[in-house]
């Protein structure tokens, strides 16, 4: 009798723990879906948009349905954190997913470009809440020691996601039509889900405090009026003109405005205390330097490619895979990394230094370099960037207390997004500048007349060869300015990360929940 009592409860220990496994391989996947649908969009869409012109015409207005969204997810990121933080992550996270739906399939049906543009900001005030509801979400069901390596992971679905963009916007487009660019989004979405309203269970939250609406309009029109000024600044305006100057000026009284009311407010959409961290502080700026490089380089290392080393458009998400590739697999070996030792200064001064170098060897490319070499030195880049990308997450969320998981995700989030409008729009000027100057000293008023971001290899083929050869060249020569810069504001990533503290990390997310929280990572651990 004694011998057969135990049997049962062996055999119901297994098979729990085993419907436990499932579980956590059901919700990590929702999250790498969620995280897929926010980073593949633009990049879907980005590969679709000729034709979208080509069918609803408005060419006028192109660049809005690319700056609707950015607009929106920016201003919707800090929003979507708090409200998380006071009514429950999973209902937050769901309503993002359902919001993004709505607007894909909106787009999808869209008429002509106003309608897109307007669809478009919905799909973007959704993705607000893709990105930061995962990471908050790892970061309530999983210990910071353990954290690490499932960031890791998420930044690899973030550089798959911009690898396979292109490729599969173009074989979607091609096949199915562009507005299918807009509707695989439903079934994907669907799937993420009904996984998580199945399976992810976070603790219930209820609160009486009411949200601050006046801090969230005025830090939406801050953010709203520094990512116009970096989209229209030497484009749609000079820098020097009235509308900019506006847009400056009603940027920083707003968010001057914005943190004075922070002061004030009962329950503020941006907690100011948690910048009273040295280490949260220190990685919103690693963040925002990081965005500022990584974007960037995404602009410019496949316009180089194409218009000087002769390489197709049609594959420019393959032509980053050197960089992409070494940052994926970087950043989820220091995630392990970090989960094993609990260690993790090491990375953020390793991935200045890299970051540097790398930025300061393709500032050195010119129209000699070889392709094999273009790839090296992407890839010491990427390895810069793959050792700061969730670092800084992981760090941030370390350093504020589970109250404010949400608003560090999104505070950490929004930084990266103001560094890549900031880093696309400077290097961008830059860029455009010396390419103009370089044409007009080597080809006249001729070459100054070229479009200094639009000629790819077969629009060259049909210059003349001295035009061709003059164009190649001033690519090369604004490549090296762009570089040169993001070098320079790399450095200020290395002395950050100088500064950093390196705090034990937490065991558990919450006071009577840690067994449960190691439990999980276990699970998550084994479903890997």
């Amino acid at each position: 009798m004694a011998d057969t009592q135990p049997a049962p409860a062996g055999q119901g220990k297994p098979a729990e723990q085993e419907k436990q496994q499932r579980s956590v391989r059901v919700v990590l996947l929702a999250l790498m879906i969620a995280m897929m649908l926010a980073m593949l969009d633009n990049m879907i869409v980005g590969t679709a948009m000729p034709t979208i012109v080509g069918e609803l015409g408005g060419l006028e207005h192109l660049s809005w349905v690319v700056t609707g969204y950015t607009l929106a997810t920016a201003a919707a990121t800090p929003i979507w954190g708090k409200l998380g933080d006071m009514y429950g992550r999973k209902g937050a996270f769901m309503t993002s997913i359902v919001i993004f739906l709505i607007g894909s399939a909106l787009s999808g049906m869209a008429q002509n470009m106003g309608e897109l543009i307007a669809f478009r900001a919905v799909q973007g005030l959704g993705a607000g809440g893709l990105m930061v509801g995962v990471m908050a979400i790892i970061g309530d069901l999983i210990p910071p020691r353990d954290r690490g390596k499932y960031q890791g992971m998420m930044a690899g679905v973030m550089a798959l996601a911009m690898i396979g963009g292109p490729l599969v916007g173009g074989t979607i487009t091609d096949n199915w039509g562009w507005r299918w660019s807009f509707y695989i989004n439903l079934p994907l979405g669907a799937v993420a889900l009904i996984a998580i309203s199945a399976v992810l269970h976070l603790p219930k939250k209820r609160t009486e405090t009411r949200i601050d609406y006046l801090g969230a309009l005025l830090l939406t029109v801050g953010i709203v009026a520094i990512v116009l000024v970096t989209t229209w600044g030497g484009t749609e305006y000079a820098w020097a003109s009235a509308r900019i100057a506006e847009l400056i000026a009603l940027g920083v009284v707003s968010l001057v405005a914005f943190v004075f009311w922070q002061t004030r407010a009962a329950e503020p959409v941006l907690p100011l205390h948690i910048f009273r961290s040295r280490n949260f502080t220190l990685m919103s700026i690693i963040g925002f330097i990081t965005g500022f490089v990584m974007f960037g380089a995404t602009l410019f290392l496949p316009l180089y490619q194409q218009s000087v080393q002769g390489a197709s458009a049609t594959n420019s998400g393959l032509l980053l895979l050197p960089m992409l590739g070494a940052m994926m697999v970087t950043s989820m070996v220091a995630g392990r990394i970090t989960t094993n030792s609990g260690r993790y200064k090491v990375f953020p001064i390793v991935g200045g230094v890299l970051m540097i170098a790398g930025l300061y060897l393709l500032s050195m490319m010119d129209t000699g370099t070889s392709r094999l070499t273009s790839g090296v030195y992407m890839a010491v880049l990427g390895l810069g960037m793959g050792c700061l990308m969730q670092i800084t997450m992981l760090v941030a969320q370390n350093s504020v207390e589970m109250r404010d998981m949400g608003v560090a995700s999104s505070s950490t989030t929004l930084f990266r997004t103001l560094g890549s409008s900031f880093g696309v729009a400077i290097m961008g000027a830059l860029f455009n500048n010396r390419v103009q100057d370089v044409m007009a000293e080597r080809a006249g008023a001729a070459g100054a007349s070229l479009p200094s971001a639009q000629l790819d290899a077969a629009s060259l083929a049909k210059l003349p060869a001295a035009m061709r050869e003059a164009y190649q060249y001033a690519v090369s020569e604004g490549t090296h300015t762009a570089f040169l810069l993001g070098a320079g504001v790399a450095v200020l990533v290395l002395l950050a990360s100088l500064f950093v503290k390196e705090v034990p990390l937490k065991g558990g997310p919450q006071k009577g929940e840690a067994q449960d929280a190691a439990q999980a990572s276990a699970l998550m651990a084994d479903a890997i």
